[in-house]
């Protein structure tokens, strides 16, 4: 009876360990958006995940930064960005702005409604203005808004066909040739 009641108490201690290490991922994971409080311009950041989980046990996990843009010129700084990330964690995700970007768009190459962005999914990229899609982890997050406001969406399979037509062209038969080349 002892060892079943002891058991018990284990299982749920672990559950709720679990449960508060899984929160302060959820909370800290990803790469962010911040404006730097020096210089009033966006910075990259990304929170350090292992420290918020190490000290997410016994209290609300504490936050620092593992990596910053502006580093490693200003790596000395006291990190007052955090502020912003303590208010708005999810506000300053990359991939909650661009969540937020394509609602309500169509995709600029076939039309079709970009649709719902899961976590796990095929992801629609970014037309830039010089015809080239770029996927997410290409935009450096200090540049994702200026990048944002010279772009369009497109859905993820028109970005893959655009990329197997730039990069393997020469793999896909019966289309005409890309002006400038020529077949040996």
């Amino acid at each position: 009876m002892a060892v079943r009641i002891l058991a018990t108490i284990v299982v749920m201690l672990c559950g709720i360990a679990a449960w508060r290490l899984g929160g302060a991922w959820w909370k800290c994971r990803g790469r962010r958006v911040v404006t730097c409080p020096e210089n009033r311009k966006p910075a990259g950041v990304k929170v350090d995940l292992r420290y918020a989980m190490a000290t997410a046990l016994a209290r609300p996990p504490e936050i620092r930064l593992q990596s910053c843009s502006r580093w490693p010129e200003k790596a000395g700084c006291g990190q007052e960005c955090l502020s912003e990330i303590a208010a708005s964690p999810e506000g300053c995700l990359v991939h909650h702005i661009l969540v937020q970007w394509y609602a309500g768009k169509v995709c600029r190459s076939c039309g079709l409604p970009i649709g719902e962005i899961s976590l796990a999914g095929a992801k629609p990229a970014v037309l830039r203005a010089d015809g080239r899609s770029v996927e997410w982890s290409e935009i450096p997050a200090e540049k994702l808004q200026e990048m944002l406001l010279e772009s369009r969406p497109i859905c993820f399979a028109c970005h893959t066909a655009r990329k197997m037509l730039s990069e393997h062209r020469e793999m896909i038969s019966g289309l005409p040739e890309a002006p400038g080349r020529s077949t040996p």
